[in-house]
């Protein structure tokens, strides 16, 4: 079904209003995956113009959640295993995309989303790593209530082993013994040193491209979310696909692990 087509206008109408009427989601993460695939898929000459028409995507799925006032989404953008497993040529052609899109519209004065960033800032170029700090501040006071974080140079692995470390020393540093920690330890204390705080855990997370398995993303947030995978590629992911998710996890009968 074509978005162009009357049919899938009317509905798409048809599905908001059945999606508004919840429950909804509070946090949304998207594991936009499928990005190189599409391009191949469209005869493109090059990946980078699969992450670039990705990378613009974004802003479109925002509004839609935007419009159902869902107001925490957390978006996957690379792995750490995605900067040292791409070739060269592709991985500066994606931290230009993060550049740019920091840039031009994430950090503009009348951003409607707050920009969070989680992973390891260190392992990115300075310049992207400069741009998404400059974003970052440059939202630090949007108004709206909506929280963007964008896991970028992330693992979620090396992000419960970096809490742990963070944790370790802040009480070392307090002149606490290593028994007395480990005696006294709760998962709230380790959520505490996490890339991104006070958020809440995603309810749902999507995957795009047909995928099915989570590749290391907030594999401790998302310990009683919902999943749901997509076939479509990230570029080619559309409203309806994105509101049959949210219909889908309305009818789910969540127990949260009991």
């Amino acid at each position: 079904m074509r978005p162009s087509s009357p049919l899938y206008t009317l509905y798409t109408r048809r599905l908001r209003r059945r999606v508004a009427a919840g429950p909804l989601p509070e946090h949304i993460g998207l594991i936009m995956d499928g990005n190189r695939r599409w391009a191949r898929q469209m005869g493109l000459a090059h990946p980078g113009l699969g992450h670039q028409r990705g990378a613009d995507h974004v802003e479109e799925v925002l509004s839609w959640c935007e419009a159902l006032a869902i107001r925490h989404v957390t978006v996957f953008v690379c792995s750490t295993e995605n900067l040292t497993g791409r070739g060269e040529a592709e991985v500066a052609s994606l931290m230009r995309i993060i550049e740019r899109v920091a840039a031009e519209h994430l950090a503009r004065p009348d951003a409607r989303w707050r920009l969070h960033v989680a992973g390891s800032l260190d392992l990115l170029p300075d310049s992207t790593a400069r741009a998404l700090k400059e974003a970052v501040e440059a939202t630090r006071d949007c108004p709206t209530g909506a929280h963007l974080t964008l896991a970028i140079g992330y693992g979620g692995r090396q992000e419960v082993v970096d809490a742990v470390r963070d944790l370790l020393h802040e009480r070392a540093a307090a002149g606490r013994e290593l028994g007395e920690v480990a005696d006294e330890l709760t998962a709230e204390d380790l959520a505490g040193h996490l890339y991104v705080t006070g958020h809440p855990d995603p309810d749902l997370i999507i995957r795009t491209s047909g995928e099915q398995r989570m590749s290391n993303f907030l594999l401790w947030q998302s310990a009683h979310s919902e999943l749901y995978f997509c076939d479509a590629y990230w570029p080619a992911f559309r409203e309806i696909d994105f509101l049959r998710s949210l219909r889908g996890f309305a009818g789910r009968g969540r127990r949260r692990g009991a």
